[in-house]
């Protein structure tokens, strides 16, 4: 090494056996070099005989000044888009003890309870507050976005409803043209595999036929308006057609809950609690159901028990319902969550209280009143009649284009639909940004008031949707709302947990990845995090600019052409990877193609996924040491061959031996018609060494909380 090269090269930081430890590990299992194990342990005939072409590594010190000069591209305007996303005020006692702290984001899927605990507890509370605030008596650990949130409750319904109609289901499911655009785009998606029609429509002219299962709704809708929904709930109770409801878990400290007006699932983000919006994700997501429904709902469950001494304890439950034990036949594909971030939700409840919580919700919707009267006062016209925190202006062509390059000109964004514009407020918002916001309106009018902070005497909610009832009274949400109280009761479970604070996880593929400070410390960056994921496009170079370059790298990993960083979990990365394989078959005119043939080895996601897709599950035998039997896999895609759409397959194996016929297996399904699909569980191990693309796979999904280092 140059004598004015970094000493502190990352891999010698963060890469655990030093040489001494390499030698005494080759000299136990008796090999002589590293290179002679990857020989050993790699077929020949996929290794790869070139270095990727990838820019040469960097100090943490060079990263660190690197991403700061990307994140300087990144515009934080003002925003008051709303559509599901806000400013929020992550508090620091949470900010600086579960977000930025190893203890907590380097922990593994709570599978052994005992090692569990603290986490556990923290679960338990988001489930808690979720149920309190939705008025509904279950309610899972999180799931990944409001979007497949609601697709997971279409599914549900779906299925509880046909459960003894498979002859003639009922496939209609109704969604209110109110309800955000891009929860509509995800249920389409999920939609169309299953062969479910989507009718988006008016709730209030909706006229239910037997073909209808479930419908959604939005409270407070995209448009912020607060309806009155429960002569509608009413009537598709009557008509044995079950209820969603997408709803503002905020508002809900206001409103009266879902659950208290007929819903059988509510769903919705917890993003506002205290999570920065950090251009769309990742934020928890929550799902709340009705008790006869647990054993359908989809994600994981935290539970109350007792342990072998018959002290109370906690544990996953209900997990028989769960794709890795039910496969093919599971309700969802759902596997992991956002563990974190629910945590993070869960806490900033218990740390506002229910009296908290409801000041936050009241000081947004006095800044919405304050405002509304004030603009009405310029002469607009505010076009909901009752409103949580967003205002709908309705605006001429001319008056919109002048706004908006006044609101431009002064760093503010505003939502911009047809001849209305929304103004989302949040609990970052001041006088000086009412003010600011005002002055916009008052250009445009060429007038020359100022604001009336004059604060109403009444909400401006429907009198019937008021809340009366309690939530949030067990002392969890009570007894922490100093500093001091809610660090040491943060600590006292982080303490109850295992994590790479206290040892190596050694539980696989899942387990064998990196959580370095430096790599996470640029989530917490302002540039980052407090960006609106529909902004426009300049306002987000910064993160374009890392778009851009990470799909370059993944493609020169993989050997692919091209890469989406849409799915936001390795399911749904599943899902998506098998959506592309179903997409080409009917592309090129053989949408019959729906067989998946799954070794009965897999991860239990991947028949769960196929299901999804709409493909059917065939599932290859495997020998004693887990390896595909390649003559059953010969075997079945001859049978298949006509329908045969695609191989699950994932490498190295589920028991992590690289398979030396996988270029065998490959070709056989490749000869049949079908695709490969590899699941990247096991990438970690490929990387630089070989590729799926060498390999012969078409497809293939990244799980970047394990090779790629993401929490």
């Amino acid at each position: 090494m140059s004598k004015t090269s970094f000493h502190d090269q990352f891999a010698y930081r963060h890469i655990g056996p030093n040489q001494d430890d390499l030698n005494a590990m080759l000299q136990t299992i008796g090999v002589d070099s590293l290179d002679a194990l990857i020989d050993q342990t790699i077929p020949p005939h996929i290794r790869l005989h070139n270095p990727l072409n990838l820019p040469p590594a960097q100090t943490e010190y060079e990263y660190l000044r690197e991403i700061k000069e990307v994140a300087s591209l990144n515009k934080v305007f003002k925003s008051y888009i709303g559509m599901g996303y806000y400013p929020t005020i992550t508090p620091s006692v949470i900010l600086r003890n579960i977000f930025q702290n190893p203890g907590w984001y380097t922990q593994y899927t709570p599978y052994q309870a005992e090692i569990s605990q603290g986490r556990l507890e923290a679960l338990l509370n988001f489930q808690t507050a979720v149920i309190d605030l939705t008025g509904l008596p279950i309610a899972n650990a999180s799931l990944l976005d409001e979007g497949t949130a609601a697709a997971e409750a279409m599914a549900m319904f779906y299925g509880i409803k046909n459960k003894r109609a498979k002859d003639n289901p009922a496939r209609t499911f109704f969604v209110d043209n109110n309800v955000f655009d891009q929860t509509i785009e995800v249920l389409r998606s999920r939609a169309e595999p299953q062969q479910i029609n989507i009718v988006v429509g008016d709730w209030k002219t909706y006229e239910f036929g037997d073909d209808t299962f479930g419908v959604l709704l939005q409270y407070p809708g995209k448009d912020g308006k607060v309806e009155d929904y429960r002569s509608f709930v009413e009537k598709a109770r009557e008509h044995e057609v079950y209820v969603t409801v997408a709803a503002d878990l905020l508002s809900l400290a206001l409103l009266t809950p879902p659950g208290e007006w007929g819903a059988d699932c509510v769903v919705g983000n917890t993003q506002r609690f205290g999570v920065p919006m950090g251009y769309g994700g990742p934020h928890a997501a929550y799902f709340a159901t009705k008790e006869g429904f647990k054993r359908q709902m989809p994600g994981r469950i935290i539970g109350v028990s007792k342990d072998a001494n018959g002290n109370p304890a906690l544990r996953m439950a209900l997990q028989t319902r769960e794709q890795h034990i039910r496969r093919e036949k599971a309700t969802s594909n759902i596997c992991t969550a956002q563990a974190l971030l629910a945590i993070m939700a869960g806490m900033y409840a218990a740390w506002h209280g229910p009296t908290g919580l409801r000041r936050i919700a009241e000081r947004i919707h006095a800044f919405a009143q304050i405002l509304d009267a004030n603009l009405q006062r310029l002469g607009f016209r505010q076009m909901n009649e009752h409103y949580f925190d967003t205002l709908s202006i309705e605006v001429s062509d001319e008056e919109k284009s002048r706004i908006k390059y006044l609101a431009n000109a002064n760093e503010v964004n505003f939502y911009y639909e047809g001849n209305r514009i929304g103004i989302a407020l949040d609990e970052t918002v001041c006088e000086e940004d009412i003010d600011l916001i005002f002055t916009i309106f008052n250009e445009v009018k060429n007038a020359s008031e100022s604001v009336d902070f004059t604060e109403k005497e009444s909400p401006n909610l429907p009198t019937a949707l008021i809340r009366t009832s309690a939530y949030l009274t067990h002392p969890v949400f009570n007894a922490y709302h100093t500093e001091t109280k809610m660090m040491r009761y943060i600590k006292r479970l982080e303490n109850r947990d295992l994590s790479l604070m206290h040892a190596m996880i050694p539980l696989g593929s899942c387990t064998m990845k990196l959580n370095a400070a430096t790599e996470l410390l640029p989530v917490s960056f302002p540039e980052f995090a407090n960006i609106h994921p529909f902004v426009p496009a300049e306002q987000a170079a910064g993160y374009h600019e890392i778009f851009r370059e990470l799909e370059s790298y993944l493609c020169e990993i993989t050997g692919f052409s091209a890469c989406s960083l849409q799915p936001n979990s390795g399911a749904q990365g599943e899902f998506a990877g098998l959506s592309v394989i179903r997409a080409y078959h009917q592309a090129r005119g053989e949408g019959h193609r729906n067989v998946a043939l799954i070794p009965s080895s897999a991860h239990g996601t991947n028949p769960a996924s196929a299901v999804m897709a709409g493909m059917k599950v065939v599932v290859v035998k495997c020998d004693d040491q887990g390896n595909i039997d390649v003559e059953d896999l010969r075997a079945k895609a001859t049978q298949y061959s006509d329908t045969l759409a695609a191989l699950m397959v994932t490498y190295p194996s589920t028991h992590g031996v690289f398979e030396t016929k996988i270029q065998e297996i490959c070709q056989i399904i490749h000869d049949h018609g079908g695709k490969v699909y590899m699941d990247g569980a096991n990438m970690n191990a490929q990387v630089g060494l070989t590729n799926p693309a060498t390999i012969g796979a078409d497809v293939c999904h990244l799980n970047l909380h394990k090779t790629f280092a993401i929490p």
